[in-house]
């Protein structure tokens, strides 16, 4: 690039963010408006308020130049918009509109879907409210970057798709095949998502890895009505107890999975990525003493860093059977259940790990029981290249914002839409989001950081630019 060219393409940029620093209010009132759709996606009493959620998004984005409608599907809709005037590298954002349900509500400080704003005593105001942070808040600041650069310029630097979903939160099971029936439409040379975090609140990040998904739900069936503890208790198959002891069965005394080939496709951490989180002066007993533990409880050997973004888990997520209501009452259930997820790493099949729970639960019943499953879905872990040089431009563009070089980091949850962009559509994937470990997001009193949102949407700005060069 020409030094001329440099200078221009700078005096653009400093508008454009100077535009978003000049219309910080007008921003927040649209994510105010957002925040007050109840579209919570797993309760069918608010089908509608989803509708209306996407419908609200099309709307938004057709007033600031983008070809934009709402795409029904079985579920929930999908919104599609395109502003693809401009040259250079096509990139498709993807973000999600709906959000997780409220309860407890009681336990909320004010109500979920009437957003607001509040000040911490070190001077920071947040934004509380249903969604702030996951995952409304983190659509809003690139698409606030979007009309920005429309505003000042009168286009966007790259051409630029969008893609909004309505079913993160309850599984996205219309996400593959729309992906798929739209491939063409929808493929770009890069992918764009804002749903992940910062590595602390002054730091940016970029996560390059993430863990994969199995979901299971398992029953154990025995006699055909619940019993009296004293009319059969030693005689009767207790399905509590049966099931106890096959979930205290996926552990050894190491913390180590004990499924059949579950450690099959999970290599060594490399060395050198493993210096690189050496740097980033994680420390477990501050990162445990935040939830008022202090032990690492998984695999004897590994470091918490380790535990939580590269090593594989088995978590028992619920239980239940008999009676759980308020007294006492002496039975023996008919039935008992566990849901039970798996994070995968590297290689990790989640077809296999489902194969290989169901064989570990039904080699461990006892005579007159039976097991019953329930599939919760399913993803593998996925990896990005960080040598391609969209990456280290989207780096650049964070630590000019921030002042404190980005960092590349893995996520010890997952978002099973990046794995799908990579199948379908064979674009790798920039995670960059704002969100802090503290954000209590699918908890009470969710809350997202107004330097989050403020900053968000300058960084994306930047990205944007960084891309177009």
């Amino acid at each position: 690039m020409s030094r001329d060219r440099w200078r221009k393409t700078m005096a653009r940029l400093d508008e454009v963010l100077a535009h978003i620093d000049t219309n910080l209010e007008p921003a927040l009132q649209r994510l105010f408006t957002l925040l007050r759709i109840r579209s919570i996606s797993t309760d069918p009493a608010y089908a509608a308020e989803c509708r209306a959620c996407a419908e609200w998004h099309a709307k938004d984005l057709a007033s600031i130049g983008f070809d934009a409608a709402v795409r029904d599907t079985p579920g929930h809709p999908m919104v599609v918009a395109h502003d693809r005037r401009a040259g250079g590298p096509s990139a498709l954002f993807y973000g999600h509109y709906d959000v997780q349900p409220v309860d407890p509500l009681e336990l909320w400080d004010h109500d979920p879907f009437e957003p607001m704003l509040a000040d911490l005593p070190d001077g920071s105001r947040i934004i509380k409210g249903r969604g702030a942070s996951d995952d409304k808040g983190q659509v809003m600041v690139f698409i606030e970057a979007c009309r920005a650069w429309k505003a000042v310029t009168g286009s966007l630097p790259i051409p630029v798709s969008i893609l909004l979903e309505g079913e993160e939160e309850s599984g996205g099971v219309n996400l593959p095949p729309f992906l798929r029936q739209h491939a063409a439409e929808l493929r770009a040379d890069i992918g764009l998502i804002c749903d992940t975090n910062m590595w602390d609140a002054h730091t940016p990040a970029i996560q390059t890895m993430l863990r994969g998904l199995c979901g299971e739900e398992v029953f154990i069936h025995a006699a055909s009505r619940d019993l009296h503890s004293g009319f059969y208790g030693s005689a009767a198959a207790n399905p509590n107890r049966v099931l106890a002891r096959i979930l205290a069965d996926l552990h050894d005394a190491d913390g180590r999975v004990t499924l059949r080939g579950f450690y099959d496709g999970v290599p060594e951490l490399p060395e050198a990525l493993r210096t690189d989180w050496d740097t980033l002066g994680f420390d477990p007993k501050a990162f445990l003493g935040e939830i008022g533990l202090s032990v690492p409880a998984g695999e004897q050997g590994r470091s918490a860093l380790e535990m939580i973004w590269s090593r594989p888990t088995a978590e028992i997520n619920g239980m239940g059977g008999g009676y759980q209501g308020e007294g006492f009452k002496t039975v023996i259930p008919a039935v008992a259940s566990a849901k039970v997820s798996f994070r995968l790493v590297f290689d990790q099949d989640p077809h296999r790990i489902r194969a290989a729970f169901r064989e570990h639960v039904r080699a461990r019943l006892p005579a007159d029981c039976r097991a019953e499953f329930k599939e919760h879905g399913s993803g593998s872990a996925i990896r990005f290249p960080i040598e391609d040089p969209a990456f280290a431009k989207a780096r650049e563009a964070l630590t000019a914002e921030w002042g404190k070089p980005a960092v590349f980091i893995a996520g010890g949850g997952s978002i099973p839409v990046t794995a799908e962009l990579k199948q379908a559509l064979g674009m790798d994937v920039i995670l960059a989001g704002f969100a802090l470990e503290d954000d209590r997001i699918h908890s009470p009193n969710e809350k997202y950081n107004g330097t989050s949102f403020h900053k968000g949407m300058r960084s994306w700005a930047r990205i944007l630019d960084a891309l177009a060069k």
